[in-house]
């Protein structure tokens, strides 16, 4: 059996901090997460235990505000960090992301007095979120979900169903976003939610072709009643901030893929060298070393893609264009790659006991998630044509 050892990135961080946190990341995985990955995964045991090390270590609230218990890191580092996690582990990776992204509407809509309440706890204690959007009749199409929030006095009730939500019946808190108002976007308002209310529970986890530890399942709210400080930002205002979150997450998503890209990659050159055929190693191949090139190059672009984006939202430039174009570029890199990685191995490629096969299940969900490759290519359009366009 392989085993996880990726050859350090030449990475390109802004300061000796940086590095010495992508140091601590590397050294993580080689002891805490990759020596199990594989053996995890098949089980389907969902690593608790490796998220709340992640969140004494300080990795959970990285791109957040250090006053609320984050990091205070830019964008392009902790990118960095979800892809050196993801190559470890997608489960890992992924769940960070998420986590982040259910953080986002709190962090950056939220009024003081809510993130001086809830915020640190999310960043620093061992919490862990899940972000509600998608419905079973609505996941493209956000706008038009069915959830309903209705006033009850000083509160609100809270009905519905949410689908495809990473992390449900683990999570400590859900961002939710349920329908206050008219029909369409400006009838939405976002809502957070304690993971114990009363009301609230996950159905069974979907049975999915990959990144089987991370569960993914619907959540029912039946009743769900939450006072009005679990508004985030004003009544109507929750498709704008849902919209501002998925900007930022797909960027966790692009540093995710090209994170699998590369441990795909690296397996894919190990194998390589060490494998023989006709009485030298098949890395001596022309036709083998053209492809690995091509691998090699897919994973450069898309980095670079997805920093130059975060980079741009460092800036405080508008990213959501690019964002959406790194996504959708390296999303289907990994997919490429992944694929190949197999072919390279051979029949061995297609077997358990090697992680190209894992990988390449794995990448297929990252086309999906947080917006598919087709809609990522509407949005890219819509900033480039206008928002009139068809």
């Amino acid at each position: 059996m392989s085993e996880y050892g990726p050859q350090p990135v030449d990475r390109e961080l802004p300061t000796d901090e940086a590095r010495e946190l992508l140091g601590l990341v590397r050294d993580m995985n080689r002891r805490e997460i990759a020596p199990t990955a594989a053996e995890d995964e098949a089980a389907a045991r969902f690593p608790r235990e490796v998220f709340a090390l992640l969140s004494r270590s300080g990795l959970l609230g990285l791109p957040y505000p250090e006053e609320y218990g984050g990091g205070g890191q830019p964008y392009e580092v902790y990118l960095q960090v979800l892809e050196e996690l993801a190559a470890a582990r997608l489960t890992v990776g992924l769940g960070v992301s998420v986590h982040s992204l259910a953080c986002h509407a709190l962090a950056h809509f939220g009024d003081e007095t809510q993130r001086a309440e809830h915020l640190r706890a999310m960043l620093t204690g061992e919490l862990l979120g899940a972000y509600c959007l998608s419905e079973p009749s609505s996941g493209s199409d956000a706008a038009s979900l069915r959830t309903r929030a209705v006033r009850d006095g000083d509160g609100w009730v809270l009905n519905g169903s949410k689908a495809w939500i990473t992390h449900a019946g683990v999570a400590d808190f859900y961002t939710v976003l349920a329908r206050t108002g008219e029909a369409g976007p400006r009838g939405i308002t976002a809502f957070l939610v304690p993971g114990d209310a009363e009301g609230l529970s996950a159905a069974p986890p979907e049975r999915k072709m990959g990144l089987n530890g991370s569960p993914t399942a619907q959540v029912h709210l039946d009743g769900v009643r939450v006072p009005d400080t679990a508004r985030i930002g004003a009544e109507g205002e929750g498709f704008g901030i849902a919209l501002a979150a998925l900007d930022s997450g797909r960027l966790g998503i692009a540093a995710c893929a090209i994170g699998v890209a590369q441990a795909a990659l690296d397996e894919a050159a190990r194998y390589a060298t060490g494998r023989e055929q006709f009485g030298r190693p098949v890395a001596d191949f022309q036709g083998l070393r053209f492809l690995l090139a091509d691998m090699c190059t897919q994973v450069e672009a898309g980095r670079a893609l997805y920093l130059a984006a975060a980079r741009r939202r460092d800036a405080g430039r508008p990213f959501g264009r690019q964002a959406a174009a790194a996504k959708l570029f390296c999303t289907d890199a990994a997919m490429r790659v992944t694929t190949d990685a197999v072919q390279v191995l051979g029949g061995y490629g297609y077997t358990a006991d090697f992680p190209a096969e894992r990988y390449l299940r794995d990448a297929k969900v990252l086309q999906i998630v947080e917006g598919t490759n087709q809609i990522q290519r509407v949005v890219i359009a819509r900033h480039l044509l206008g928002p009139e366009s068809r």
